[in-house]
């Protein structure tokens, strides 16, 4: 076990300094060990305790959205609550992106903005806004703490308080909590007479002892008893594994193949599901149906008479179109109290994780009858023409980017992926594999804003990560580059620089010819390499797979770096096109029978 430094006394200089190190005290044993803090005078309190306490990381970020960003993939990586302070004024309304990614992805955050006391507010006082309730339903919780009092009650209050908020990001499920901290001057710890008279009169060891003697982390969530899985053997379903960040993939990947081996079942392994890539010897895992399921005949043959959901739908648009149109009964297993079911459809919530639903199958033997035999054999050949119209590309071709990723990354690398044309390519061509990667990603809100950030975020103090991203969300989030100097680990970032908005060519917008080139697609020209080199970032321009292959198969340790790959939109999504409509068409010509035969 971690021994943990002696923490600092509290500081008795003044009140607001024996606040916040009361507050940051109660935080840190509560489990806080990383802080996010954007620079500003009214915060300053807050800034001090954080930055002298020996068990807390503080990361000073200039950027208030970036700093979001960065904080929300930090609690990504971790999974305990990372604390986000600004000063007052219109600072902390720059969080409101990361918050509101944090809310719908349910990410941790303790959001804590310094404020001007009740008396300087609406009276034309600077750097001045109304704060309450700033971030609206965005978040789990909201108080406005008390202005900071040099009494025992006072400072009781303030360590429930707080105690109450870091539980509240975590439970009943992980999320964004906001504290509104206002103070009077003098802010810097300049002695004040008053916070010296509770010196010696408060014993710290009992004081603190009411508060958990471990730290929080999210809880196992309640669960409905396990019901339902034997009634849905002999059935010809289907499971749909969507985007998840479980804390073990392979354990993961493990009690969904233990459900679908005793169910006979194919499933549906989205890209950001850790199933992908640690799919080693698993035939049931599906990857290509994005594809085959263009072909009208293959989609009518394969229509299931259930289907199994697991945690959120896919990033695929034509499965959830398909799943829409096929209107049959439908299981969503969801942790949480939220509704997920987006399609509205003949929809049953079943409030349990995927482990305990596993568990009511028992160790049922691998079933691998016709109906999965169907699956298969149609995922094979969609998988061989993929592959084989990718290696008929004459130039580098962007999908063929993510194709070839899970091979040249080393085992078990961290990659984010960036919403757009990135996320949607990983769906499209990302190959099941045994490699153990772990994918990132921001599908909360589905954004690009604070890509750079939140890559930043997770790589530190983490496993070298890759970020795989497109130019307008990198260029979105430059200023997530200052953070480089401080970045303990390294980013290795693969930019497709494809000069614009490559996802709008796939839309109908695309024949609007007058305005999509110039608000769509909104084409760029900057030169990567001369904005590496601002912020100290080493760049490459990329010549062909070959040399990004290389370029991968060992990453760094330490630092940030630029791997700059030039594609031509245009050309990719009628590329796209036209190999999805090609492969669908030989796919579809030798239609599967329902019953696999």
């Amino acid at each position: 076990m971690k021994h943990r430094a002696a923490p600092p006394p509290l500081d008795y200089r003044n009140t607001n300094a024996l606040w916040g190190s009361v507050l940051v005290e109660t935080l840190v044993r509560l489990g806080l060990q990383q802080a996010v803090i954007s620079p500003g005078s009214r915060s300053t309190p807050l800034t001090l305790a954080l930055a002298r306490h020996p068990a807390v990381e503080s990361l000073p970020v200039l950027d208030e959205r970036a700093a979001g960003f960065l904080a929300l993939g930090l609690a990504r990586r971790t999974r305990r609550p990372v604390v986000l302070l600004c000063t007052s004024g219109t600072a902390g309304a720059n969080y409101l992106p990361a918050v509101i990614e944090a809310r719908e992805a349910g990410v941790p955050l303790l959001v804590l903005t310094a404020d001007r006391p009740p008396e300087m507010r609406d009276c034309a006082s600077g750097q001045t806004i109304d704060q309450q309730k700033l971030f609206g339903s965005q978040v789990n919780h909201y108080h406005e703490l008390a202005v900071p009092g040099a009494t025992l009650p006072l400072l009781r209050y303030l360590r429930q308080t707080v105690l109450h908020a870091w539980e509240r990001c975590l439970r009943p499920g992980p999320g964004p909590v906001h504290l509104n901290a206002p103070f009077r001057d003098p802010l810097p710890p300049l002695e004040d007479g008053l916070a010296g008279k509770l010196r010696g009169r408060i014993d710290e060891a009992e004081f603190f002892a009411v508060l958990p003697g471990q730290p929080l982390v999210p809880p196992v969530a309640a669960e409905e008893p396990p019901a339902g899985g034997a009634e849905l053997q002999g059935m010809h379903g289907l499971i749909v594994a969507g985007p998840a960040q479980p804390p073990d993939g392979a354990a993961y990947a493990a009690q969904v193949a233990r459900i679908a081996g005793a169910l006979g079942w194919p499933v549906l392994a989205d890209a950001l599901n850790p199933l992908r890539n640690h799919a080693g010897g698993r035939p049931e895992c599906i990857t290509t149906y994005d594809t085959f399921l263009r072909a009208a005949p293959v989609a009518a043959a394969l229509r299931p008479d259930i289907v199994l959901v697991l945690g959120s739908w896919p990033t695929s648009k034509v499965l959830r179109e398909w799943l829409g149109r096929s209107e049959v009964p439908t299981c969503l297993l969801a942790v949480d109290a939220r509704n997920h079911d987006a399609l509205h459809g003949r929809t049953q919530h079943l409030h349990t994780t995927v482990e305990s639903f596993a568990r009511t199958f028992g160790p049922a033997p691998r079933s691998s009858g016709p109906w999965l035999a169907a699956w298969q054999e149609i995922e094979g050949r969609t998988r061989k023409e993929l592959d084989r119209g990718l290696g008929r590309a004459r130039r580098t071709f962007e999908g063929a980017v993510a194709r070839h990723l899970p091979e040249w990354l080393p085992p078990g690398t961290a990659l984010f992926v960036a919403n757009s044309m990135p996320v949607r390519d990983l769906e499209y061509f990302w190959p099941a594999n045994g490699r153990g990667h772990a994918v990132f990603f921001n599908r909360g809100a589905n954004g690009i804003d604070g890509t750079l950030s939140t890559a930043m975020g997770v790589a530190h103090g983490g496993r070298p990560t890759v970020l795989l991203t497109g130019d307008l969300a990198l260029l979105h989030d430059t200023n997530g580059f200052l953070f480089t100097p401080q970045l303990r680990g390294s980013l290795t970032i693969v930019l497709i620089n494809n000069h614009g908005g490559g996802i709008f060519g796939h839309l109908p917008v695309a024949k609007f010819a007058d305005t999509f080139e110039k608000f769509f697609a909104t084409p760029q020209e900057v030169n990567f390499r001369r904005l590496a080199s601002a912020y100290g970032v080493r760049h490459t321009l990329i010549r062909d797979l070959a040399h990004l292959a290389g370029r991968l198969r060992r990453l760094p340790v330490q630092g940030v770096r630029l791997l700059e790959v030039r594609t031509d939109r245009r050309h990719d999504a009628s590329f796209r096109q036209k190999l999805f409509a090609r492969v669908a068409g030989q796919v579809g010509g030798g239609r599967p029978s329902r019953s696999g035969g």
